[in-house]
Formats: C-alpha cells, structure tokens, sequence
C-alpha cells in the first residue's frame, strides 16, 4: 500500500515536466511541418526571389541536421533489448515454448518496435528535408546556368564605338569637375584648411610606406637570404608578406588622408573605395611573381631560365596593371547610367589585351625547367597542363565577350584567380620543404615520417585550395556546406549509420593501439624478455605473438568504441568469405602456419636449416613467410605453409652440436693401421672436436682407385663445419706428405685390342 501511494506520489510530481516534454516534443513537430510544407509550396515556383530562397535553404539545413542527429536515437536502449532477444533465442519452429517466455518475446519486440518509431520518423523527416534542398539547389543551378549562357548585345557593332569612347571620356571629366567642386564648397566653409594637416600627415605616411617602407622590407629580406639559420625560411617567407602588408596599410592610410578632404563626389567616392583593392591586387602579383620567378641568378623552384622568369614577372604585372584600372574603371561606370552595349564595347578591347598577356604568361609557365646541380627538378606536368588551360582561356574569353556572352570577363577573372591560388599554393609547398630540409644536406632524412611529413602537407594543402577554387568559380558557401554534410552524413548499412566521425574514431583509437602494442614488445625485447631462460626463438616468438595478439584487440577496440555495428555484414561477409577463401587459401595457409611456428618453434631465428634444397639460416618469421639467407649471403623467402607441411632439416635446433663426415683415399698397399692412426691423432687434435664420443675412423671399403677411409667426429659448433672440415684436409695432407702415404688419383690403363685396325692390316 505504501509502495502504491509513493508511486503515485512520483507520477503526480513528475508529470508537469512529462507534459512539457511532450509539448515541447509536438512543438518542434509542427515547426517542421510548417517549415517543410512552406518549403513544398516554394519549391516549384520560378517567381521566388534568391533571398526567399537562401534563408528558408538555411533553415531546411538547419532542421535536417537535427533530424541527422535524431536517427542514432535510442541507440543504447535498441541495443539492450536486442540482447535480450538475443538471449531469449529464436523461436522454435514448432511453435511451442513457455507461455512466459513467448509474453516476455512480445513485448520486448513491441518496445523494440516502440523504441524504433522516433528513429524511424527522424529518417523519414531527414529524407525530406534532404530532398527539399536538393530541388532548391537544382532550381540555383539552373539560373546560374541560364545566367551564364545568356546572350547580350554584341560589343562589335560599331554604333557603340564613339559613345564607349565617350563614356571613358565622361569619366575623367566627372572626376575632376566634382573633385574640383569639392574643394571649392570645403574651402567655402573653411574645412579644408582645417582638415588639411591632418589629411597631409596620413598621405605623407602612406607614401612613405608605399615608398620606403616596401624598399626597407625588401632590404631586410636580401640581407637576411645570405644568412644560414635553421628558421630563415620562415623567416623570408614572413618578411616577404611584410612586402605586401606595408604597401597595402600604406594604401589604407592614404585612403583615410583624401577621405578626410571630402573633396570626392559619387564617381570619385567609388573609385576611391575600389583604390585598396585595385592596389592589392597589383601588389599580391607582384609579390607572388616575384616568388615564382625570382630575380638574380636563383632559379628557384621551378628551376626556369633567367629570360623566362623575367618575362613572368613582366606579363604578371602587366596583368595585374590591367586588371587594376579596369576595377576603377568598373566603379566608376557603377554609378552612372551606362548602355550595355557601350559598357561591353569598353570591355572588349580590356580582355583582347588580357587574351594577349595571359597568351605570353602562358608560354613563360611551358618552358621547360633547366637542371640544376643538387636540386631535384619536376619534369614540368602541371606546368604544361595549366599552360595549355591558360591558352584555352586566352583565346576563348575575347571571343565569348566579342560574340555578346558577358560570362566570358568572369571566366577570364576567376582563371586569373585560380592562378594566384595555385602560386600560393606552390610558394607554401616550397616553404615546406625548405623547413624540413636541414642546412646539412647529409642530415636529411631519406626515409621515415620525416621524409614523409612534406607530402603530406602539401597534399594536405592541394585539398585545402579546392574549396578555394570552387569558391572562384562560381560556388556557393551553401554548395560547401552541402557537400560537407553529405561527406559528414556517411553511409548507411541497414540499421547502422557509418559515418566519417566512426571512422576517424576508428583510426585514433586503432593508432594509440598499434602504439601502445610496440611500445609493449620493445619493452619485452629489450628488458623483460633477456631476463628470462628463453633464448633469442623463444623471445622473438613471444614478442612477435604478443604483436599479433595486441593489433587485433587494437582492431576490435577500436570498432566497438566507433560504434560500428558488423552485424548487418555477416550475410554479406558470409557470402564473400566463400570468394575470398579460395582466393587466399595459400595466404589463409602460409598465415595459419607462421603461428604454428611461433607456438611450436620447429624453427627460431638464428637456426641454420634445409628446405626444398635451400640451406641457410633463419633471419625472420612473419605471418606469411620465413626469411632465410644462404651462404652465398642471398635472401630466401619460404612460404611457412612448406616449412610446417615439408620435410625440413634444422641443424642447430636445440643446441649446436653436430657431426663432421671427411673421407679420405689412400693408394692400395698402404699400412692401413698407420693410416688410421695418424687420422685418429687428426680429428682429437683439433679444438672443436669434443671427446664424449671419442673421434672415429671407418675402414669403408675398397675403392676404383683407392682404400677408403672416413674420420666421423663431433663438433662443439656446427656452424662451423666447413671450416672445421678444411682444417682437417689440410692436416690430413701434411701429415701424409710426412709418412710418405700417397693419395691417389683416378689413373686409366687403355689395352687396344686389335692394333692392326689402326695401321689399315699393317703390323
């Protein structure tokens, strides 16, 4: 009765905030429903404005991020309910099981059921928010497409040639009547005087910075690239942004000094706040070109002749003079009522001229790069492909631009765009490979992570300039942030959702395992393991097990903390597993073998064994095979699955002891009991023969040519049985020569039976 009362004591406590849930629940639903069904209603018109678009895109994106997160729901309590299931087993086939057992059945499947409705609703909600956007994005696409190949008027007519030149004409005359009428109304009311100081200092310290400070900056570079620290290219990489950082706050503050005139009027104001990027623009090519194609006699990074990085730096600026004072030019016309005709009869002729430069830079970037002593040159791929974009650029933009196709100027600007990029891009690659390169030559790594490190950055740095690029071109933030919401989204495999999260999860978890298993076997190598009776087999056995034993927990570790549910997979690894088993049952074989070897020890490193006709000693046991190295100081490899399944020899195993046969032939009549003394006093008198057994010499028999003899003895160290065998030979030969017993060598008597057939019946 108690337990009753306090139970529904708790309900009535706790059911305020169920209420609230519940409604806060219903609330975000009906959100959605409204959002998604304004969204439906919005998406076939063509009337909808770019605003209307992008904001109600921002919160579709912002609800199916939460429906993302909504799909893994429950995941916890699924997965305890699926193990009691589990443990429940299936239902028998027959049919016929505990009443209760079949109750708990249903109603754990029920709740399962239960569990899985939110998940499900949330993937259904998240597929169509999904969709939504992608019917938007392919609405932007489309007018991005019918902007882009839109025709307007054509700049050839020569009916828009005088009032071009006119409206060029205009501008200047604008310009200076209402800077003109500016001064006059500032010196009217007094201000200009007033302003003046002020206005002169800013100016004086802009041209200062424009003037001297880029010079003094420049100075400081040269004196700094004839010093040798292990950070100067960082060093001159910093200084050289400082080239470009002081001209451009000097830009700035002159900027502020003739805005402090007010003196401009409409034109003159636009200009004026196109001016810093006018002048950023020629500044950042003119730093970068200088970095590309140096001045001197360096070549530089991409190791061209002196004529051509000249003419780089030339056509590069010229570009950027060009482009410059068609930004002025821009702004200017801006403000004013200019025809479309007249505005692309203006145009034209700017991009035939641009055609003709970006034409020569192009050649410049085609050379070929001249060999340098000590300095690994590229064989110029990239070059060549981005000189031939660069002629196609060249040649097409004019043409769309003469032939009434506006879009050609964007393409001509983001190509120029996209050269810059890949400038910076190679200016941050060399400066990587300047810092990893130490002063002494002799020091740099040749193999490792740290010969690796450059590459990976400037990988790292090719992936970095593709948002970059696509950002140029025309790409929207949004497309970005689609596509990293798709990359981040993963995959689905039934029931499991892996995404790029699971998996860099996966790799930090796996690598701090694979760490951690090295750190362990050093350890067990170099100090725990050379304490023990185990010898050098023994201890690389358990260290290398130990290795196999700690990658796969590593692997399984880090699967289970990713979260990534295998279970889905056992049909299809199932039916993949028959495949591959007949695929990689040699692999299977010689793998199963390797550990075989390593929990029998048939055979250790150090041991000197025969197999298949190759003699030699073990130098490492891996999974898949074992490593010999012959006499003749060769590498063997040997498939483990014939060192477990084969006949094999192992002359070392267990201890080195072993026999040394050396036959011996004396001439017949010899005193075969001298002969054999003096072989018995051979073998005991060498050092390696050990005495428990004794030496032995064998009277084997009667040869061609000769009485064998053979001395059998035991050695201390097999290893050195051919040495040992030699020395043997040698005192055989000197003790003979002294006893005056012969060796004999084959010797032929030929009887011919009948010699009158040689002299043709003449004897």
């Amino acid at each position: 009765m108690i337990r009753r009362f306090c139970l529904i004591i708790c309900l009535a406590l706790c059911w305020p905030f169920l209420a609230s849930a519940q409604d806060a629940s219903d609330a975000e639903t009906d959100g959605w429903e409204q959002v998604a069904t304004r969204a439906e209603r919005l998406a076939g018109r063509e009337d909808i404005s770019q605003f209307a678009m992008t904001h109600l895109r921002a919160e579709l994106v912002n609800w199916r991020d939460y429906f993302l997160a909504q799909t893994t729901i429950n995941a916890g309590r699924i997965a305890t309910v699926d193990a009691q299931l589990a443990a429940l087993g299936p239902t028998p086939e027959s049919g016929e099981e505990a009443a209760s057992v079949a109750d708990r059945r249903d109603a754990l499947i029920a709740q399962r059921q239960e569990l899985m409705a939110p998940r499900l609703l949330a993937q259904e909600s998240y597929a169509r928010a999904n969709g939504l956007i992608s019917e938007f994005d392919a609405q932007v696409l489309q007018r991005q497409t019918q902007e882009l190949t839109q025709r307007g008027v054509v700049p050839l007519n020569p009916v828009y040639f005088a009032p071009a030149v006119g409206t060029l004409w205009n501008i200047f005359q604008t310009l200076t009547v209402e800077t003109k009428a500016g001064f006059a109304v500032q010196s009217q009311h007094g201000e200009l005087w007033a302003n003046l100081p002020r206005a002169g200092f800013f100016l004086l310290v802009g041209i200062g910075l424009l003037g001297a400070g880029r010079r003094r900056v420049t100075s400081w570079r040269s004196q700094l690239e004839q010093t040798h620290w292990p950070l100067m290219p960082l060093w001159l990489f910093m200084l050289s942004l400082l080239q470009i950082l002081v001209p451009v706050v000097g830009l700035y503050t002159m900027m502020t000094g003739l805005e402090t005139l007010n003196v401009f009027g409409q034109t003159g104001e636009a200009v004026a706040n196109a001016l810093p990027w006018a002048g950023l623009v020629v500044l950042f090519t003119w730093w970068l070109s200088r970095l590309v194609f140096p001045s001197g006699e360096k070549p530089g990074y991409l190791a061209y002749d002196r004529n051509t990085r000249s003419a780089g730096r030339r056509y590069s600026l010229a570009i950027a003079w060009l482009v410059a004072l068609a930004s002025l030019f821009d702004a200017a016309m801006s403000v004013m009522d200019i025809d479309a005709g007249v505005n692309a009869a203006i145009a034209l002729p700017v991009m035939v001229i641009l055609g003709l430069l970006l034409w020569r830079l192009g050649v410049a970037i085609a050379t070929k790069p001249q060999e340098v002593e000590g300095q690994t040159v590229s064989q110029g791929r990239i070059r060549g492909i981005v000189a031939k974009l660069s002629y196609t650029v060249a040649v097409v933009t004019p043409l769309m631009v003469a032939t009434g196709y506006g879009a050609g100027r964007s393409v001509m600007l983001s190509w120029l765009m996209t050269l810059g990029v890949i400038g910076v891009v190679l200016i941050l690659q060399r400066l990587v490979h300047d810092l990893s390169t130490p002063v002494d030559q002799e020091d740099a790594p040749k193999t490792g992570a740290l010969a690796l490190l450059p590459v990976v950055i400037s990988l790292c740095l090719y992936v970095l300039s593709l948002p970059i690029i696509a950002l140029i071109w025309g790409a929207r933030v949004d497309d970005l942030v689609e596509v990293w919401a798709r990359f981040r989204e993963g995959f689905a495999i039934g029931e499991s959702r892996i995404s790029p999260t699971d998996f860099i999860t996966f790799a930090l978890v796996f690598a701090l395992g694979y760490l951690l298993t090295r750190t362990i076997q050093g350890t067990l190598r170099k100090t725990v393991l050379p304490r023990t009776r185990l010898d050098l087999g023994g201890q690389n056995a358990v260290v290398a097990g130990f290795g196999y034993i700690g990658i796969i927990l590593a692997a399984i570790v880090a699967i289970t903390s990713a979260g990534i549910d295998l279970s889905n997979l056992a049909i299809v690894a199932g039916a993949l597993s028959v495949g591959i088993g007949f695929g990689l049952q040699n692999i299977v074989s010689n793998f199963v073998s390797g550990i075989i070897l390593l929990i029998e020890r048939p055979v250790s490193e150090g041991d000197w064994i025969e197999v298949g006709g190759q003699m030699g000693y073990v130098r490492a046991i891996s999974v898949r095979s074992t490593r010999i190295e012959t006499f003749d100081r060769t590498d063997v490899i040997i498939p483990n699955a014939d060192l477990v399944s084969g006949q094999v020899t192992n002359w070392t195993r267990g201890n080195l002891v072993g026999r040394v046969i050396v036959p011996v032939g004396v001439a017949y009549g010899s005193d075969i009991d001298l002969v054999t003394k003096i072989l018995r006093e051979i073998a005991e008198a060498h050092p390696l023969v050990i005495m428990t057994p004794p030496p032995n010499v064998l009277f084997t028999g009667f040869g061609a040519d000769s009485l064998d003899f053979e001395i059998r003895a035991i050695l201390r160290d097999v290893n050195l049985v051919m040495t040992t065998r030699s020395e043997l030979n040698h005192e055989i030969a000197k003790k003979f020569a002294e006893a005056g017993i012969e060796i004999p060598f084959a010797q032929r008597d030929i009887w011919l039976r009948n010699p009158e057939v040689l002299n043709g019946g003449n004897t």
